[in-house]
């Protein structure tokens, strides 16, 4: 907490500080229809500051506080064609626009007056790809009470918060449409981040306090951001607009002694050229244990964390613009266990920072130009040290580093047709100890997305990315999506997109033992033979598996991911869409059993599986049942298999050929029935939100059920290579989670109950779910 008093006196002396006079400008001016008559509560909005407003009765509208430089102003609204104008602003000049709008009969019956708003670090419209998107806005989140991303992601429909094997009960990574967590890139303002030290990327080390809003991408996104995005990509975005001098301060405690804290004020200076915005958060937990055959620790460890965010913006000029975004977290994490008799330390120090620096110029002709340079750098130090002989089992020392440099270009033409491109280059090293030392990896990119308006009813987005890695060479992935409406209510949605993904440092070169309850041993593939030699040769090895054989040298994975559905809208107060997905994959890397220890503890290695298929299909819905109450809801289908274990059954090979049932101690023909999937991927997932406003006495509550179906957890009985209906199952289960906020005080001031796990749902199996939890939060803005 010593970082707050500091931070907090920091706060209060920038919010409060007199800054120097520069006048800013105003944009002002009237939008009419055809005929000339004027046009009420359309949206008017700077697409590069997000300041906008509605227009009045008279169709009148004034933008205040407006830096010089050049824009593009967005209008929007019911009936009317969206029309994108062009305009400059110059120092205490006031600007006075005439607009007139176009009349759109096939025009959808409700738009949102808080239009997207454009990312100053990014010119890639994430809610404008191939694939489907999802958008979380702040409000969402701060009405979940949500504190850590995991807690965020886990309630939207397809998608399930998972640990793999070796990524250990810190790990907490993100399914997305039966891909697991390596596939789904991560990015923070539209860059990579990185720390997939065991394969997961552990999204409980992001706090969500600094987040304005999160999409998510649902299927093959390589077209856009190469390798990791095969099954999609979540961009979180930070806190962008800034107009006013304002703070916040919040605090929320409860169960297990959770401990949310923040800090956040930022402030516009120079008369508005400049704004600049800082925040804090620190969170504790004394963690939980789901195991009931854990005598002693947790399964989710205890640990603490500090977060310090921060964002810059100059204007240079009427053209050109700096922007600077900084972002620092640590975090603590100590937990003594027993498995059996033996009792141990892991402890874990880990440290997350990424940073950019960027140029944006907007020209007069239109053209928008961005230029980047971005660095991200994680590192941990963790030891596993058993407390009765105090001899270290296991350390680790990792760390990552990433270099990227970008520069991007986009172009309207006629509100018609817009091309966004880029080329780079990234550097990535890595040093840890359980992968040998030092690493290192390039490669260099190009990609083009053109988003084309064919008629009213129909538009068309498509783009290449071109990609040369250093040791699997290039790739080039394509993609194709196309909406066409039908009406007022219907809007058909198809794409098309490839993906790569090339082996990351663990499937490569990882040498890991787990030694916690009856422990496991990972190998990466390059370095299989000569470490399973090794263990042969000290006498470890008591059996050696026939998958050894086929172990040869990891290719990068590809695929075609294939997606349509619709969006039918048959009332204003009523919305819902369906979308199906066909992802085939070639040359999926999955880890299997390579040989078994005389000690009775598995090996496991890394393999390409010739052809898996993951398809299935997501609907979801909203509906306004009546004022102030908002009922959603969503459900996914899926099939996860694996191509060859279904041809192996069919032909009778091998281990395939048989299923073994324990009850009867017997054995019989298999069947490609008795094939569950891939293990981890439950078959149904669905949720349930229900979220009240009552906007007069500032009043919101919420209740969400999330249900996630049976999965596989492992294989129980005699090893056939396959989950069959005799192995071990995790099964199906609810979450249920509420929060009620009252506003106070002219909504300055604002309190919140949150209950997570009503039910106090927990399993063994599931070792990264905590029990019930109940907080009270309090925050305050002062503006």
């Amino acid at each position: 907490m010593k970082y707050f008093y500091s931070l907090f006196a920091m706060l209060t002396l920038t919010i409060h500080t007199v800054y120097s006079q520069t006048p800013a400008g105003r944009l002002s001016g009237t939008v009419t229809d055809e005929k000339g008559n004027a046009v009420a509560g359309v949206a008017v909005t700077i697409i590069q500051t997000g300041q906008g407003t509605a227009t009045g009765d008279r169709g009148e509208f004034v933008i205040n506080k407006v830096i010089a430089g050049n824009y593009h102003v967005r209008v929007s609204g019911v009936g009317f064609k969206p029309l994108v104008v062009k305009t400059s602003v110059k120092q205490a000049q006031q600007v006075t626009l005439a607009i007139s709008v176009e009349a759109d009969v096939n025009a959808l019956q409700e738009v949102s007056i808080n239009t997207k708003p454009y990312n100053p670090d990014n010119l890639i419209d994430f809610q404008r790809t191939p694939m489907p998107v999802t958008v979380i806005t702040r409000k969402q989140i701060d009405q979940m009470g949500s504190r850590r991303l995991d807690e965020v992601l886990k309630e939207q429909t397809g998608l399930a918060i998972v640990s793999d094997i070796g990524a250990g009960p810190r790990a907490v990574g993100l399914q997305m449409q039966g891909f697991d967590s390596g596939y789904t890139m991560i990015l923070i303002d539209g860059q990579p981040m990185t720390g997939r030290n065991s394969g997961n990327f552990d999204l409980s080390r992001i706090t969500v306090a600094n987040i304005e809003r999160i999409e998510i991408i649902k299927g093959a996104s390589s077209c856009l951001f190469g390798s990791e995005a095969m099954a999609g990509a979540v961009n979180i975005v930070t806190r962008q607009r800034i107009s006013q001098s304002q703070g916040m301060a919040s605090v929320r405690y409860g169960s297990f002694n959770v401990v949310d804290a923040n800090l956040e004020g930022e402030t516009p200076f120079a008369g508005g050229r400049g704004s600049g915005y800082i925040g804090a958060n620190y969170y504790r937990t004394d963690g939980f244990n789901a195991n009931p055959y854990l005598t002693e620790g947790k399964t989710v460890y205890p640990y603490s964390s500090f977060t310090l965010q921060g964002r810059g913006r100059y204007s240079l000029s009427e053209t050109n613009s700096l922007n600077f975004t900084g972002r620092f977290a640590s975090r603590e994490s100590v937990n003594d266990k027993s498995f059996g008799t033996t009792p141990q330390r892991d402890a874990l120090s880990e440290d997350d920072l990424n940073a950019s620096a960027v140029l944006n110029s907007n020209l007069k002709s239109g053209l928008r130009l961005k230029t980047q340079y971005y660095i991200t750098r994680y590192s941990n130090r963790q030891n596993n040290t058993d407390l009765t002989s105090t001899q270290i089992l296991t350390a680790n020392n990792f760390t990552q580093y990433l270099h990227r440099g970008e520069v991007q270009v986009s172009r309207s033409w006629h509100n018609a047709f817009t091309l966004t491109g880029g080329a780079g280059t990234q550097y990535e090293t890595m040093d840890n100890t359980l992968y040998g030392g030092s690493r290192n990896q390039q490669n260099s990119f190009a990609y083009s997305q053109g988003d084309w308006r064919l008629t009213d009813r129909t538009s068309v987005v498509g783009g290449l990315r071109f990609e040369h890695h250093n040791r699997y060479g290039s790739s080039l992935t394509p993609s194709l999506g196309i909406d066409h409406k039908i009406g007022s209510t219907l809007t058909l949605k198809a794409a098309v997109a490839s993906g790569f993904k090339t082996p990351d440092f663990r499937q490569l070169y990882m040498v890991f033992t787990n030694f916690a309850g009856g422990g496991y041993t990972v190998l990466g593939n390059e370095v299989l033979a000569q470490e399973l030699q090794r263990l042969q040769d000290n006498g470890e090895i008591s059996s050696v598996s026939p998958n050894v054989q086929r172990a040869g040298p990891l290719k990068a994975e590809r695929s075609i991911s294939y997606s349509a559905g619709f969006n039918y809208t048959p009332l204003k107060a009523l919305n819902f869409q369906v979308n199906g997905f066909y992802n085939d994959v070639n040359n999926f890397i999955n880890y299997d059993l390579v040989a078994s220890k005389t000690n009775g503890q598995q090996v496991y290695s890394y393999f390409n599986i010739k052809k898996v298929t993951l398809k299935g299909v997501e609907v979801s819905g909203n509906f306004n049942a009546f004022r102030g109450l908002t009922i959603s809801a969503g459900y996914q289908l899926l099939y996860a298999r694996d191509q060859g274990v279904i041809d192996s059954i069919k032909a009778g090979e091998g281990l395939y050929a048989t299923v073994h049932n324990p009850e009867t101690a017997t054995d019989r023909r298999s069947t490609t029935a008795d094939y569950f999937g891939l293990n981890n991927r439950s078959r149904h997932m669905a949720n349930v939100r229900l979220v009240y406003e009552y906007e007069p006495k500032g009043v919101t509550g919420t209740f969400r059920v999330n249900y996630r179906g049976k999965y596989g957890f492992m294989e129980a009985n005699r090893n056939n290579g396959f989950l069959d209906p005799y192995d071990t199952y995790v099964p199906g289960y609810f979450l249920l989670n509420a929060s009620v906020q009252k506003s106070l005080m002219q909504k300055h001031l604002s309190v919140q109950v949150i209950v997570d796990n009503i039910m106090n749902y927990r399993h063994e199996y599931m070792p990264a779910n905590s029990g019930r939890t109940v907080l009270l939060g309090i925050n305050y803005r002062f503006f």
